[in-house]
This record gives C-alpha cells, sequence and structure tokens, in this order.
C-alpha cells in the first residue's frame, strides 16, 4: 500500500503511525510511504487564501495522486481537509483515535503567561496564521498584536526561539513573534510537549473542526484499501469526524471562515459545541447541542442550522475573499 504524505516531521510521524497500525493489523501488507512537497510547504510566506485555502495547498496535489492510481491512500489532518465542498470519487476511510484537541501557548524565553494576562496582550506579538485563533487570541487578550506566522510545528517553534522576522504577502516583515498559538497534539507528534506553556481549555479556544484527528483517504471504488483501512479505524473519532464536518457543510464556511468545533462522546450521546466568530465586530455566535452519538450528521446539521439562524450566514460572508 502506498501511501502519499507532506514530508513536514509532523506528517512523516502521522504516516509512519499508520503504517505501524497497518501492519499490525495486516501482517501481510507492506506500506510505504510516499512523500510530497506541497505548495503549502513551498511557499511558506503568502497567505494560504492564494493557494486555495489549506485544501489547495496541503491536500490537492496527494488528492490528485489517489485519483490517478499513484497512490492508494492518504494522510491528512482532518483539520485541513475543506468541509465545504465534495470530493468525488474519494472517501475518508479512517481515522486514527483522537489525540488531545486543544491549542497551546509556546513562548519565548523571558516572556511569561502572567505578563500576557497582566497587560492584556499590551506590547507582545502573538504569531498564528489561523483566523480561528487570532479572533480567541484578541478575545482573551484585547491589546495583543496578531502577526502572520506560517511554518511546520518545529519551523515556527524554531523562528520564535531565534528572534525571527516573519515575511508577509505583501513584502515586508512581521514580529518578531513572542508567543505563538499552536495545537497540542502537533507539538507532541514533534517530541516539543515541553515547550508548552498553557493549555487553553474548549471554553477559552474552541478548537478547529477536526483539530487532533488523522484521517486516511482513499478511492472510494478501492475496496481491498478499504477493507485494510476499515482494521485501524477508530469508530469514536469517526462519528466526531462526521459530525463536526456536518457543520462546516450546512454553513458552507470556507477556507478563511472563523468557524470552530469540537465534540465528544459519552456512552450513547455525543455533545457538540460550534462557533462563528466576528473579530471585527466583536460578536461570537455558539452553539452546543446533545444527541445520539450514532447520529452525528444530523447532530452536526441541528446545530449548523441554529448558528445560521442566529446570524452566522452574514459573518461567513463577510470573511470570504473577494
Amino acid at each position: 500500500m502506498r501511501i502519499g504524505t507532506r514530508k513536514s516531521t509532523m506528517a512523516l510521524a502521522q504516516t509512519e503511525e499508520i503504517a505501524r497500525r497497518l501492519t499490525a493489523a495486516a501482517s501481510d501488507l507492506d506500506v510505504e510511504i510516499v512523500k510530497f512537497e506541497t505548495v503549502g510547504d513551498t511557499d511558506q510566506t503568502s497567505k494560504l487564501l492564494m493557494h486555495g485555502g489549506k485544501g489547495g495547498a496541503f491536500v490537492a496535489e496527494i488528492r490528485a495522486a489517489v485519483r490517478a492510481g499513484r497512490l492508494h491512500a492518504a494522510m491528512h489532518s482532518l483539520k485541513d481537509m475543506p468541509g465545504n465542498e465534495d470530493t468525488p470519487g474519494l472517501v475518508i476511510g479512517a481515522t486514527l483515535s483522537r489525540d488531545r484537541p486543544t491549542d497551546a501557548l509556546v513562548l519565548r524565553e523571558g516572556v511569561s503567561l502572567e505578563d500576557i494576562r497582566r497587560s492584556r496582550g499590551k506590547g507582545f506579538k502573538i504569531g498564528t496564521n489561523a483566523v480561528r485563533r487570532a479572533a480567541y487570541a484578541r478575545r482573551l487578550f484585547p491589546d495583543i498584536e496578531v502577526v502572520h506566522f506560517r511554518g511546520a510545528a518545529d519551523t515556527r517553534v524554531r523562528k520564535l526561539d531565534n528572534r525571527e522576522m516573519q515575511r508577509l504577502p505583501g513584502g515586508g516583515e512581521a514580529g518578531p513573534a513572542d508567543a505563538l498559538i499552536m495545537a497540542r497534539s502537533g507539538l507532541e507528534r514533534v517530541g516539543l510537549s515541553n515547550r508548552i506553556a498553557h493549555d487553553f481549555t474548549p471554553q477559552e479556544m474552541l478548537p478547529a473542526v477536526g483539530q487532533g484527528i488523522v484521517a486516511v483517504e482513499c478511492a472510494a471504488s478501492d475496496w481491498q484499501t478499504r477493507r485494510y483501512l476499515a482494521l485501524i479505524d477508530d469508530a469514536a473519532a469517526h462519528l466526531c469526524c462526521d459530525a463536526e464536518r456536518e457543520v462546516l457543510w450546512v454553513l458552507n464556511g470556507h477556507c478563511n471562515s472563523p468557524i470552530a468545533g469540537f465534540s465528544s462522546i459519552d456512552g450513547a450521546q455525543m455533545s457538540l459545541t460550534a462557533s462563528v466568530l466576528d473579530e471585527a465586530g466583536g460578536r461570537f455566535i455558539e452553539v452546543t447541542r446533545q444527541g445520539p452519538a450514532d447520529r452525528p450528521r444530523e447532530l452536526g446539521r441541528a446545530v449548523g442550522l441554529e448558528l445560521l439562524a442566529k446570524g452566522a450566514a452574514d459573518i461567513i460572508e463577510r470573511s470570504r475573499p473577494v
């Protein structure tokens, strides 16, 4: 089985975990990892919008190789997969058990969380490329300066420590950053969990849809690959995947949408919280609902429709790229 992945340290760690699980579940299977350097990896200055968002920047090239038959499957971080469009001919054949989905704060030497909180962020620069994280950062630290910050997880931490300036899409530079907001799971994957200064709770910063879930995509008609992938599929993570991505579908959320969502399962029940953030107007629309865990799309649809009823469509349209 040939599995495609990005070349970053984190992507390779995730794909190697998939390979280990597959060979443990099917001893007759020989897994080959095929590395791709996507446009999002080679261009670490531009905003992802110009490449079609995360989907175009990190997913499209590998998906094309699956469709062309050059790969049997592709590894993706679920949060990088567009949720507002169909993927004809492809299905998510497996999701690994969910890593911790929360965001974390990483600080450079000499900066403390207490300093940032005391000043409401005034005089500090925090680096992120995510609209969602930027909106929550400004909510938590109203006077902080958010700077555009791109790169693989380990690269971003190196730039922070070296006080490197970040090149901006339109020219010029920003920074250096005093802090970064990053996915905890990504820091753990690259062995940098010791750099976490603070774990944001979901109440402080609701995660991105699918954050912490590794997805394996394959051709819908490739039943042999689907049978193998089913051996490593985590049922709970897949249910959460379906619920959260249904919210994106209902909202028609684009790659620049300030949307967050997280679900959890307790016995036969699922709880789903999703939000749409109007950074400019300071408006945060949030909805929480519970429902049967075995009907995740229905729950996601209900949450999405309630968000629309509360005015989410207007916020999403105003954030849509021109």
